[in-house]
């Protein structure tokens, strides 16, 4: 008998954001990125990617030539001070404030901070509170 975990996909498989200034979008990403524990996957001329964000020049061949409307993307801090050395990297790279590190009233322990990329979308830093118990891995068992 043999045991088989089955991983669920996420809710989102990739989101790619298409900008006219690819530098200033690296520099931007790239200090927010080092703050959240985020490698950058990877890059060429006209674009660069971390984890499930890929961000582009409208000339590269995935953008079909436009660049994407302002969008709210939300990353996960792993904790309080995290969301606020976001939110001062985020600044210091081209960043503009669109909501400075505070409570937030969408949960009890919501805590989170909103920088308006150099593109003009909103980016932000949570953090949820401690963890909570999460349920079991679901696990089948099959013969082969």
């Amino acid at each position: 008998m043999e045991t088989m975990e089955i991983h669920r996909g996420r809710l989102i498989d990739h989101i790619q954001l298409v900008v006219d200034d690819l530098a200033a979008a690296r520099r931007f990403y790239e200090a927010v990125f080092k703050v959240l524990d985020i490698p950058l996957g990877g890059s060429a001329d006209d674009y660069f990617w971390a984890d499930e964000l890929f961000v582009s020049t409208p000339g590269s061949e995935a953008a079909l030539g436009k660049t994407t409307g302002r969008h709210h993307l939300a990353f996960q801090a792993k904790d309080e001070a995290t969301v606020e050395a976001f939110y001062k990297a985020a600044l210091a790279a081209g960043g503009k404030d669109n909501g400075a590190p505070g409570k937030r009233k969408y949960h009890p322990g919501y805590y989170a901070a909103f920088v308006l990329d150099p593109a003009g979308n909103n980016i932000e830093a949570v953090y949820h509170g401690p963890a909570k118990r999460s349920a079991p891995s679901v696990k089948f068992e099959f013969e082969m």
